[in-house]
C-alpha cells in the first residue's frame, strides 16, 4: 500500500496522471442480412442472380448426364475393348471429367462476380445510409449483429429499421 501511494504521489508531482473528462458514447447495431433482404431493389437483384444460377445449372447437369453417359457405355462395352480401345476411353473419360471440373470452377467464379455485381449498389446505398444515420445521430460505433460479435444488446439501440426507411426514402428519390 505505501509504495502505491509513493507511485501515485511521484506521477501527480511530475504530470504522470492527467484527468479525463466523461463522455456518452453513442451506440448502435444493424442487422445487415435483414436490411440486404427488405432493402430496395433486393428481392429484384435476387430474383436475376436466381435466373442466371438457373442457366448455369442447367449446362452444369447437361455436362454431368454426357459424363455419365459417357462412363455407363464405357462399362458395359469395357470387357469387350482391346487394352488400346479401354485406354483410350478411359483418357476420354478423364479428359471430359477435367472439362467439367474445370467448367463447374468456372461457373462458381461466374456466380460470384455476379452476385458482386447485383448487390453491389444495394451495399452502396446501404453504407450510405447507415453513414448518415451514424453522423446525425452522432453515433461513435454501429456494429452489425449479423458478424455474431454482439453477443446481448437493448433492443432500443438497434437501428436496423430506420436504415431500411433511409434506403426507402432513397429509393424514391430514384424513382
Amino acid at each position: 500500500m505505501h509504495r502505491l501511494s509513493f507511485v501515485l504521489a511521484g506521477m501527480l508531482l511530475f504530470g504522470g496522471v492527467q484527468t479525463v473528462e466523461a463522455q456518452a458514447v453513442r451506440v448502435g447495431y444493424i442487422d445487415s442480412q435483414v436490411i440486404l433482404s427488405e432493402a430496395p431493389g433486393a428481392l429484384e437483384a435476387q430474383q436475376e442472380f436466381d435466373r442466371d444460377m438457373e442457366r448455369y445449372r442447367g449446362e452444369i447437369q447437361r455436362m454431368g448426364e454426357d459424363l455419365e453417359r459417357l462412363i455407363g457405355n464405357y462399362q458395359q462395352q469395357e470387357r469387350t475393348l482391346s487394352p488400346e480401345a479401354r485406354e483410350a476411353r478411359q483418357n476420354e473419360i478423364r479428359m471430359k471429367e477435367m472439362e467439367y471440373q474445370q467448367r463447374v470452377d468456372e461457373m462458381e467464379m461466374e456466380a460470384a462476380q455476379r452476385r458482386q455485381v447485383l448487390v453491389e449498389p444495394i451495399l452502396e446505398r446501404m453504407s450510405q445510409a447507415i453513414e448518415t444515420i451514424r453522423a446525425e445521430g452522432e453515433y461513435a460505433v454501429i456494429f452489425d449483429t449479423a458478424s455474431r460479435a454482439i453477443v446481448a444488446a437493448d433492443p432500443q439501440l438497434d437501428l436496423t429499421g430506420e436504415v431500411i426507411r433511409r434506403l426507402q426514402q432513397m429509393a424514391g428519390r430514384e424513382n
